[in-house]
């Protein structure tokens, strides 16, 4: 990776009261500790070039093996590198699945309300600024680690998410995937005065014209792109909820794979997860909406295995995001040159659905025993042939399966890239109504005059008994606009 000059800092001037990102973020202190910090977070003082003035925190599990993983976790307004790791979950994870934890920290000196400046050409742009600095961290943490450079993510809530969805437009080459949280599509706005409308309005513009904002952001770039995970708060006052559906538009065309569902499945927390796969079957875009969930990042407290994180101001219980998002990038799962003795089981196929099962099919693996089967990262079957009918499944609801082969020792290999398989049955609903009668039976809701589908988070045009439109139920609590037909 070529070097990061160094820049002079650019000056902020107070955000106005209208810019909401600023307001809409926890009240604590924006400066973390100087040194250590809670809970095993350590700051870095020394990290290299730092064009973008900022603090560079982090944490790893002790004997953290070299090749492990690294996640970058960006913080919101007024917040800091500590809150997020204190409540985030970011650490529990870290702990179970053996990876590393940079936490970028800005200041009043950079925004006086300490918000990544996503916003901002200057600061949030291949090579200049922000985005800089928090590269040159990576650089930083991935030396003194051996940190597998195929499996480098990035995260952030609000104008950390702004900022994520930048970063992975900028730099494509670095990230593996990201995780935008309550956040704004790649290069929303490119000045202070735009940014309000980027939180509140639907910008009307095509997937393509989302696309070449990322395109444009690193030019002549042909890809692997990163694997985007989008959360959404239905009821989102903030960041209003079309900025997941623009998210979803932007990322999928610069895929390649068109906004249309690969499947869709329903969480804990009231979320509806959608996801558009690659062509092999991958999942590269996931869309989480969360039902009725404001402004900030969904945690799920508990010591059940997908909980974890803390309520707090903008930490909101509704389901561990930090969770389904690690399994999403993959971070349960060991990459194929670590521990693994045999390599992962090529071509995994869908061979057929039922509504209450799946039929799978992969190639044999020299030397393999038996193979474990997953569903949604947890074993369900060790078949010793190729092929595996996994039952007891409910209808209409979409599954993520990966293959391994076991030797004869019992040592399961790596995992093969995943497939969703969505099963039969459990036909839509289609509800035809003004857009004020849709709002009311609990279909949409309205922000700033408009209405919006809950689930998807497509706008529906104005909120009043004028306007109507026919809204197919995909999966319970999940509407997408069906105006053509159900």
């Amino acid at each position: 990776m070529r070097s990061l000059p160094p820049r002079g800092v650019l000056g902020r001037c107070a955000l106005t009261a209208v810019f909401a990102l600023a307001a809409g973020l926890a009240t604590l202190s924006p400066l973390a500790r100087p040194a250590a910090a809670a809970d095993g977070l350590q700051q870095v003082t020394d990290f290299g070039p730092n064009p973008g003035n900022l603090a560079m925190y982090e944490y790893a599990p002790a004997g953290l093996p070299a090749d492990a993983p690294l996640v970058v976790a960006m913080h919101g307004c007024t917040q800091s590198a500590s809150d997020y790791h204190s409540h985030s979950g970011w650490r529990k994870f870290a702990d179970q699945w053996g990876f590393a934890v940079v936490y970028p920290q800005t200041s009043a000196a950079n925004n006086s309300l300490s918000c990544f400046n996503w916003f901002d050409p200057a600061e949030d742009t291949r090579g200049r600024g922000e985005a800089a600095s928090v590269v040159q961290m990576v650089e930083h943490a991935a030396a003194r680690y051996g940190t597998d450079r195929d499996r480098v993510f990035v995260t952030g809530l609000s104008a950390g998410g702004g900022m994520t969805s930048n970063l992975l437009a900028a730099y494509p080459d670095v990230f593996a995937g990201g995780a935008v949280d309550s956040g704004l599509p790649a290069q929303c706005a490119t000045s202070l005065a735009a940014a309000s409308g980027c939180q509140y309005s639907d910008q009307r513009l095509t997937p393509e014209q989302w696309g070449d904002k990322v395109r444009g952001s690193y030019p002549g770039y042909t890809g692997p792109w990163p694997r985007v995970a989008i959360w959404q708060g239905t009821a989102d006052r903030t960041v209003a909820p079309v900025n997941g559906t623009e998210l979803r538009d932007q990322w999928t065309d610069v895929w390649g794979i068109g906004q249309t569902a690969s499947g869709t499945r329903t969480l804990p927390g009231g979320t509806t997860e959608t996801t558009y796969d690659d062509s092999t079957g991958r999942s590269a875009v996931a869309l989480f909406s969360v039902s009725g969930m404001g402004h900030g990042l969904a945690v799920s407290p508990g010591s059940g295995a997908d909980q974890c994180g803390s309520t707090g101001t903008y930490y909101l219980d509704h389901i561990c995001s930090s969770y389904h998002t690690g399994k999403f990038w993959g971070l349960d799962a060991a990459p194929d040159d670590e521990g693994a003795t045999l390599p992962a089981p090529a071509g995994l196929t869908v061979t057929g659905t039922t509504e209450t099962g799946a039929a799978l099919s992969w190639s044999a693996v020299s030397g393999a025993a038996s193979y474990a089967v997953h569903r949604d990262g947890t074993r369900v079957g060790s078949p010793t042939g190729t092929s595996f009918t996994d039952t007891g499944l409910s209808a209409g609801t979409a599954y993520r399966y990966t293959v391994a082969a076991i030797d004869a020792s019992g040592a399961e290999g790596a995992r093969s890239g995943a497939v969703t398989v969505t099963t039969t049955g459990a036909a839509p609903k289609c509800y035809t109504a003004t857009n004020y009668h849709h709002v009311t039976a609990g279909r949409a809701h309205h922000i700033g005059g408009h209405t919006y589908a809950n689930g998807s988070g497509q706008d529906m045009g104005l909120y009043n008994v004028a306007v109507t439109h026919t809204l197919k139920e995909t999966s319970p609590g999940y509407f997408v606009l069906a105006d053509g037909g159900c």
